[in-house]
């Protein structure tokens, strides 16, 4: 693509089963980093397993990087994700009303879905573990809403609820570069200053909330995110730190 920057290899595809397998299978071939595009998946996954339904003209890709981090600041990568994806909807849009950032890893138009974000991480054995970033978006179309589990918030695609038809590789050209800065500020300034900025965008902080997870489920208000990228949720009886769960409200 025009203007694509050179220290960053690209793979676009018309059909794959899924970007991130595809960037794990290429990942001992790679040594820098790469983002991954494909117009169409088959096989596309989301949290805890979920199928994730990339229909023809929606955003999917992966980014494979291997950052010298820990592992739990590996996971703070979501968040970079999510910032990098806001500012991309804004710049194309001009609608910063329009977006919020759902903990863990989802963007909301006007409280609908709108696009999600999964991490995987796997070490070869290469030096730096490696990281595949995945990202959704449904910039034509988006699943059916009776396909989504009950209490999950509805679809919402840029086509049909703000009228912006966007090709896949210009979503990927805005969203590049904003990912890189907010990537190199967390390495340069920790996490504080993307805490900040997440929440400043956060839905429903503040109010009551119901965190769905393996064993438990929890209701109470989101206070915060903690600096861990945890959900801070104040039950009845006590606070309680959540580092994974489904949020519902």
């Amino acid at each position: 693509m025009q203007g694509w920057p050179e220290d960053k290899q690209l793979f676009v595809y018309d059909t794959i089963d899924s970007t991130m397998a595809e960037a794990r299978r290429q990942a001992s071939t790679i040594s820098g980093a790469a983002w991954f595009l494909s117009y169409e998946q088959t096989a596309g996954v989301g949290r805890r397993g979920r199928a994730w339904d990339t229909q023809n003209g929606n955003f999917a890709a992966s980014l494979l990087i291997r950052p010298n981090a820990t592992p739990d600041q590996l996971a703070l990568r979501s968040f970079v994700a999510a910032l990098a994806l806001y500012d991309t909807l804004v710049a194309l849009t001009g609608r910063k009303d329009a977006f919020t950032l759902k903990w863990p890893n989802d963007v909301l138009l006007n409280g609908g879905k709108l696009a999600g974000i999964l991490l995987e991480t796997f070490n070869e054995g290469l030096g730096n573990p490696a990281l595949i970033i995945g990202i959704g978006v449904n910039l034509i179309n988006m699943p059916a809403p009776e396909k989504l589990e009950k209490g999950f918030n509805s679809p919402k695609s840029l086509a049909l609820d703000l009228g912006l038809t966007v090709a896949p590789e210009e979503f990927l050209n805005v969203l590049e570069p904003r990912f890189v800065n907010w990537n190199d500020q967390l390495c340069t300034y920790g996490f504080a200053p993307i805490r900040n900025a997440w929440l400043a965008r956060a839905a429903n902080i503040g109010e009551i909330i119901t965190a769905r997870m393996a064993k438990t489920i929890l209701t109470g208000t989101f206070k915060t995110v903690d600096d861990t990228g945890a959900l801070i949720l104040q039950a009845e009886d006590s606070q309680h730190v959540i580092t994974a769960a489904d949020i519902l409200f």
